[in-house]
């Protein structure tokens, strides 16, 4: 069975491909349109699918539109309604409808040799189930998803038991965690449904004042759902423009929100765990990217074990639309899907084609014959680091793929790399460790952490020797290195401790603001040619900045 997932009726369209229950590829149209989250998430844009990321999933699986048994598209258009009927305020929602329904005469224009009646409709919150519930390390769990909207809810609990989905509960529009952070998002400033995680972030630098007044508008109800009545976000702090300064009162509302999201989550996770008994829990959906708050359900809630699938927005319905069906379509049987091994699902290229780019360029590059001592060596003269290895990441994180790194332990490394991308100084950079490290510098979050989706506190013996990745509230959002599955980069931060004494890199994005993640060789040479980055390791090889020490 060779299923394609196709998510594009909101924001982060996507596809991925699968083939006999195995994830062949999975990748963000943004990172081949070069367009940030590949578009923004209203009723006209609901139209444009992922084309190119489509494409390059057929093409790295070795077929054609033509040879596939079925197209999963991460929303149903027959559960939906009129927005007047959701509560929502929206005169042109019935254009996703419209859309959503003419998806196969779409898609079969778009993928010549498609037969549109291959296409089938997952529901928007199964598909972010299966994500996560069939993706995911555990046969039997627990799963939890939240976030904006799907067809005409915001949430979905349920349990999936060898790998089916009984459905427990959700919760109707128009009420919506996810919808909730993103008016205060818009508040604040901030492009709402894409720069919520700054609102996290800002968050650390309030007290949550507000929260038990939020209380009366944003709570649960004791059967699985939750209500969101309408916040006069400006009744505790004024509006903000784009890039106006923040004041106390900003922090403390997002602080408040925060909480009051965290509070309301771990009942809801109470909620589920007391009609299961279940001992692991998964979660998807956007609210899932909130790394405070997974760490608060992961320390404070009922389960064992928490796992967030690492594209818990919706581009991830594009591999939990495809695996779902490859669980419950036609003619599987029964058969089992097979767990995500890793994010790095995206595209990569060969040694060959690498130096044809760096050639073509007409760049000094070399070929080190330690790569990862030379890049360490690097790092230790507080160079900035391109860092672009194998197959590109899926979802929002970098993962040690394509990724900027950097001393962790200079203070001003905090401040140079958001100079470098251009982004607001009150935003931290993350910490890449090795595994077998980890439990002894970073506390209260779970180790192992490989995808970057809790946080942890960070030792105060260690606040000191690593300051650039200490976030204002001592914490950080580490990503766990296991050279079983990343040797290169393990290597390298073996050899950086080796030159410090420290077993932890900074690791951010690749990419500068308002930008998606570089993904191919060009952007890594347009992205080191026009930004002050020291040294570009990209494949078996790498190129210097001018002046800088061997």
């Amino acid at each position: 069975m060779r299923i394609l997932g196709v998510n594009a009726i909101f924001h982060d369209p996507s596809a991925a491909l699968v083939v006999d229950g195995s994830i062949v590829a999975a990748a963000e149209e943004e990172r081949f349109s070069r367009r940030k989250h590949g578009k923004r998430p209203v009723p006209f844009s609901a139209w444009e699918l992922p084309e190119q990321a489509a494409r390059w999933c057929l093409e790295r699986g070795g077929i054609t539109a033509a040879d596939l048994d079925s197209v999963a598209y991460s929303f149903d258009p027959a559960l939906s309604r009129p927005a007047d009927q959701l509560g929502l305020d929206d005169p042109w929602d019935h254009l996703r409808i419209d859309y959503a329904r003419s998806a196969p005469g779409f898609l079969s224009t778009a993928l010549p040799g498609l037969d549109p009646s291959r296409v089938a409709y997952v529901p928007h919150h199964v598909a972010h189930a299966a994500s996560a519930g069939l993706a995911g390390p555990y046969r039997d769990c627990d799963v939890l998803v939240l976030d904006g909207r799907g067809e005409a809810s915001s949430h979905l609990a349920g349990r999936y038991d060898d790998g089916v989905l009984t459905p427990l509960a959700g919760q109707s529009l128009p009420h919506s965690l996810g919808l909730a952070y993103e008016d205060l998002t818009e508040h604040l400033g901030f492009l709402r449904s894409c720069d919520e995680y700054k609102v996290m972030a800002l968050a650390a630098y309030g007290k949550p004042r507000f929260a038990d007044l939020l209380r009366e508008s944003l709570y649960t109800t004791g059967d699985g759902g939750f209500r969101t009545e309408p916040v006069d976000w400006a009744s505790f702090a004024p509006s903000l423009g784009p890039g106006q300064e923040w004041i106390s009162d900003h922090a403390d509302l997002a602080a408040s929100l925060q909480q009051r999201l965290e509070d309301m989550l771990l009942e809801l996770v109470g909620w589920l765990h007391v009609q299961t008994g279940g001992q692991h829990l998964v979660l998807a959906g956007g609210v899932a990217l909130n790394c405070v708050a997974n760490t608060r359900i992961h320390e404070q809630g009922p389960y064992d074990d928490v796992w967030v699938q690492p594209a818990a927005g919706d581009a991830g319905t594009a591999l939990g639309g495809a695996l779902h069906l490859a669980r419950t379509g036609a003619g599987r049987g029964g058969d089992g899907v097979e767990q995500m091994a890793g994010a790095d699902l995206g595209r990569e290229w060969s040694e060959t084609e690498i130096a044809g780019y760096l050639t073509t360029a007409a760049l000094p590059f070399e070929r080190p014959a330690d790569l990862a001592d030379t890049v360490a060596q690097a790092l230790a003269a507080d160079g900035i680091i391109a860092w672009f290895q194998g197959r590109s990441e899926y979802g929002p994180r970098a993962l040690g793929h394509r990724s900027l790194l950097a001393h962790p332990g200079r203070i001003g490394n905090l401040e140079r790399l958001n100079d470098v991308k251009g982004r607001e100084q009150f935003r931290p950079v993350a910490p890449m460790c090795r595994i077998e490290r980890a439990a002894e510098i970073f506390s209260r979050g779970p180790v192992p952490s490989p995808y970057m989706l809790f946080v942890h506190d960070v030792a105060q013996a260690w606040r000191d020797r690593i300051p650039a990745v200490v976030h204002v509230d001592g914490t950080a959002r580490v990503q766990t290195v296991d050279p079983a599955g990343q040797p290169l980069l393990a290597r390298m931060l073996e050899c950086f401790e080796q030159r410090t004494g420290l077993p932890v890199v900074v690791n951010t994005s690749l990419n500068t603001a308002g930008r998606p993640m570089v993904d191919d060789p060009r952007e890594a040479l347009e992205l080191f040619g026009s930004a002050p980055v020291d040294l570009l390791a990209i494949g078996p090889f790498v190129v210097r900045r001018a002046g800088l020490a061997r």
